[in-house]
């Protein structure tokens, strides 16, 4: 097997190549095992049609997916987290919903040659998602927009490394009010919760994060309180560093971008500094991107020289003063 290039900034590396073939077959990638503290990617999804970025379909892609459990166990630390963002499939032809997902979930979590387990699942709302599928939403309008993906969180064993305290959000105003005053209606209410006289009258810096993302604003009346560490930018922001750089070369961005909120969330409720992240399917390295600004150590994977360009551009970022160098053979 050819040596894959790598390119690399100040604190990880993107490997242009297979990366599936890599983890299994390179040695000096093979040194990885039982080191990394946060995989987090967002794989190709099962659509019925082919996409510029691959991706496998029906009973292929399911069959690819659950060999990545033991792969990806193997990678991980004992304490280490395995996030997944993945979206709805849709059975071919038919306006009818495929459990190819679920079925990928149930693959990774009963692969008996790991040992993964869901810990938490979360949903990402993102309503600037085109119409899908169009056949059945815009052309024969029978169903409503499928707006949302799935972000699973697995583990090795039931306690990874987590704390979300590092990822708390803005209190809301009547919790602003109410420690200041430290005073309430405490007692039994109709659910039959007895809260406490000083129950949430301690001060824990913010509220406790919400398994929902909810990527732009649902109802323009209501505050959206995104957790502190959250980088809030949504794949149509137009006016980054990224975008504005990709538009003046004339290139054209990964059409699947991952959330650099979700990974910023991720990376902060389940690492610490000088952690290892990865991204086995890092299409323009959002991952490593965020990693470096929030001093992890990386490694990154990208099959198609075009993202890997792409990458580049992202951290040819001045504020970031970390461009990645290809490394000479």
């Amino acid at each position: 097997m050819a040596k894959p290039k790598i390119y690399k900034s100040k604190l990880g590396m993107l490997i242009e190549g297979n990366s599936i073939e890599l983890l299994e077959l390179d040695k000096e990638v093979a040194e990885l095992k039982g080191k990394v503290n946060l995989i987090i990617t967002s794989p190709p999804f099962p659509l019925n049609n082919k996409k510029q970025y691959g991706n496998e379909k029906g009973e292929e892609y399911l069959n690819w997916f659950i060999k990545l459990a033991p792969i990806f166990s193997d990678l991980l630390t004992e304490d280490g987290s395995l996030v997944i963002e993945i979206g709805n499939a849709w059975e071919p032809e038919r306006p009818v919903q495929s459990l190819l997902h679920l079925e990928c979930l149930f693959g990774l979590v009963k692969n008996p040659k790991s040992d993964l387990r869901l810990i938490q699942e979360f949903i990402c709302y993102n309503p600037s998602k085109l119409p899908s599928p169009a056949q059945w939403v815009t052309v024969n309008r029978l169903r409503t927009v499928d707006s949302y993906t799935h972000v699973w969180w697995l583990a090795k064993n039931d306690f990874p490394k987590a704390d979300n305290g590092k990822v708390l959000r803005p209190y809301s105003k009547s919790m602003q009010q109410l420690l200041k005053k430290q005073k309430y209606n405490a007692g039994k209410r109709p659910s039959e919760h007895h809260i406490s006289e000083k129950g949430f009258l301690t001060d824990h810096g913010g509220s406790i994060s919400h398994n929902f993302f909810e990527m732009e604003q649902i109802d323009g009346n209501r505050e959206v309180r995104l957790p502190h560490s959250v980088l809030s930018f949504s794949n149509t922001a137009s006016n980054d560093y990224f975008l504005t750089t990709c538009r003046k070369k004339k290139v054209v961005p990964h059409p699947a971008r991952m959330s650099g909120g979700l990974v910023n969330f991720f990376t902060n409720f389940l690492t610490d500094e000088g952690d290892l992240v990865m991204d086995p399917f890092s299409g323009s390295n959002t991952t490593g991107y965020c990693a470096e600004k929030l001093k992890r150590k990386w490694v990154s994977f990208e099959v198609k020289h075009d993202y890997v360009k792409q990458a580049i551009i992202r951290f040819s970022e001045p504020d970031l003063n970390s461009p990645l160098t290809k490394l000479k053979a």
